[in-house]
């Protein structure tokens, strides 16, 4: 059997150029070296497998060479270069923190230190996990690693930068490393397959760049692992059964059935996933990222935020044209809480199927028409965009305040009774001419309603109210605000409903349209409206001193207070 070596150690790259995803780092490292402004001690921090430790050992390998390149790159050719290919290089020192992190393995590194390098101009010492060290390897390290001599060079490097100690960070020179892009990955897993001639699918690629999460080396082990198990062939259907990932294709029908509000095939389809043996969390997780990548494929500027072949990003592009931006907002809010809300569930499944029944309440019909025209275009085809109906021109009604007050009875010791003032308030979409926004929404509203005007009798209406009312228990705010009075229909098919005060009013007012477009759709009818009116009780001082109850009195009869002054009286008594 041949010694087999695994991609991330056999495409390991050895030279700046050759590094994936990390450009600024590498021109910064490589004009360093040409000015000859090396620092003394470098701290490389980053997540895992983003070349971390292999940009440590080119830098190591580059200014020991003896030959370097115009393109500051290492020669491969003098003794320092080929002793550093073989591994038996006397001036590169690698020390893992993590298994030697005690005081006296750093004072060992200390001793080594002392002793200049027999061949070449530096002696460097490539510290990984540096992080794991004790406070008191920390310390003993200090003073080398801040006054080291001339031929030392340090390069730590680390996973967990906020765990290292601020001394030590502010005699390093920093370079954090980002997350390696889906493209890059993608791009040298095509290098890898062509170099090993392994046939591949695009889509699949694709695929093991998402789940290794920017970590360059997770990729590799997993195109090693698919290799092994396809046998030299990589497809989309062999990555997903090997790497336990959910098809896309489910997240497509998924939503699909929501927009047919198809509440069969999607409690059916959910579990087809639950006998795959996909927990809920990763199936709600899943359909929230679908959410999210068809939000950002509705614009041109957003839709480089979705990394993926131009086929799956085309089928994105249908499905997206037929959602609103507000479905898939409150879809994203819908699935977001679900997953919040998973693990303190004693009934998992049933959480999930409720929030599947959620967004489908989000449809108020079957979505048969395009509320929106399409935002980008296809890679290969171009979607004709669907003209918008011009909704009617409605008035803007301003808010009119009619105040009254009634006096109810008097108490010469305790003051008036409470009076009521009214405040009436009629609300009405303004004018489409006015507001470019408002325009849009009542197009959007003119292709949602069609225009119905069915009578309806209190009893038809007190059942829709009812019914309204009941699903808004779990919003206790608006739940008061709707049972606090019964509505009262008025002619021209308003409605007119009393509140208790201005609060329940300015709440109230952020759920108009909502509650309108119920009434509307269950109604059958495209005329009704909504009339708020608030009924503040203004509850007078009462009086409880001597002296209060005597200037209530004075209200009434004056002459009581030259009563008081011709006989000199006093109140206290």
């Amino acid at each position: 059997m041949n010694n087999f070596i695994v991609s991330a150690r056999k495409y390991r790259p050895q030279t700046f150029d050759t590094v994936v995803g990390q450009g600024s780092i590498t021109s910064t490292l490589k004009n360093a070296i040409k000015n000859g402004t090396l620092a003394q001690s470098f701290l490389f921090c980053g997540p895992r497998g983003v070349g971390k430790t292999t940009c440590a050992r080119i830098l190591a390998k580059t200014i020991n060479c003896q030959n370097i390149t115009p393109n500051i790159e290492a020669c491969d050719e003098c003794p320092s270069c080929k002793s550093f290919n073989e591994n038996a290089s006397f001036n590169i020192h690698e020390l893992d923190a993590a298994s030697n992190n005690s005081v006296d393995d750093i004072r060992n590194l200390v001793d080594q230190v002392r002793i200049p390098p027999q061949v070449g101009d530096f002696k460097i010492y490539i510290i990984d996990e540096v992080h794991m060290l004790s406070t008191q390897a920390f310390n003993a390290f200090l003073k080398t690693l801040e006054e080291p001599p001339a031929y030392a060079k340090f390069i730590l490097a680390t996973t967990e930068k906020h765990k290292i100690i601020p001394t030590i960070l502010s005699r390093c020179q920093i370079y954090d490393f980002k997350r390696i892009s889906n493209d890059d990955i993608v791009k040298h897993l095509e290098f890898v397959a062509q170099s090993e001639h392994v046939n591949f699918e695009a889509e699949a690629l694709h695929v093991i760049s998402q789940k290794s999460d920017g970590a360059l080396r997770d990729a590799l082990s997993m195109f090693d692992q698919i290799v092994s198990f396809s046998g030299g062939d990589i497809s989309y259907k062999a990555v997903i059964e090997n790497l336990n990932v959910l098809d896309y294709e489910f997240y497509f029908k998924s939503v699909n059935f929501i927009l047919k509000k198809n509440v069969p095939e999607l409690l059916l389809i959910f579990n087809e996933i639950i006998e795959r043996g996909f927990d809920g969390q990763h199936f709600i997780n899943g359909l929230a990222a679908h959410f999210r990548n068809l939000l950002v494929c509705r614009n041109v500027s957003t839709a480089k935020l979705f990394e993926s072949s131009d086929s799956t990003r085309n089928r994105y592009i249908d499905q997206t044209n037929e959602c609103s931006d507000a479905f898939l907002m409150k879809a994203l809010e819908i699935t977001n809480q679900c997953d919040l809300n998973y693990k303190n569930s004693n009934n998992k499944r049933l959480m999930v199927e409720l929030s599947l029944l959620q967004l489908l309440s989000l449809l108020q019909a079957p979505t048969t028409t395009v509320s929106n025209p399409p935002i980008i275009e296809k890679v290969v085809e171009t979607p004709v965009a669907k003209p918008i109906p011009v909704a009617p021109k409605q008035e803007t009604k301003e808010i009119v305040a009619v105040e009254k007050t009634e006096t109810v009875s008097s108490d010469p010791l305790h003051g008036k009774m409470p009076s009521l003032k009214a405040r009436s308030f009629s609300i009405k979409m303004p004018s489409s001419q006015n507001s470019p926004q408002s325009a849009a929404m009542l197009a959007e509203d003119a292709i949602n309603y069609p225009a119905n005007a069915d009578p309806y009798s209190e009893e038809s209406f007190a059942k829709v109210w009812d019914a309204y009312v009941q699903e808004c228990i779990n919003e206790p705010t608006l739940y008061s605000c709707l049972i606090s009075r019964k509505p009262i229909l008025l002619d021209n098919n308003e409605v007119e409903l009393i509140l208790d005060n201005n609060i329940q009013l300015d709440f109230i007012n952020e759920k108009r349209m909502q509650l309108v477009d119920y009434l509307r759709q269950s109604l059958k009818n495209d005329g009704v409206n909504l009339k708020f009116t608030v009924e503040e009780k203004t509850i007078e001082t009462k009086a409880y001193t001597s002296q209060d109850k005597f200037n209530k009195l004075a209200q009434i009869n004056p002459s009581l207070i030259q009563f008081k002054n011709d006989l000199n009286l006093d109140l206290s008594i």
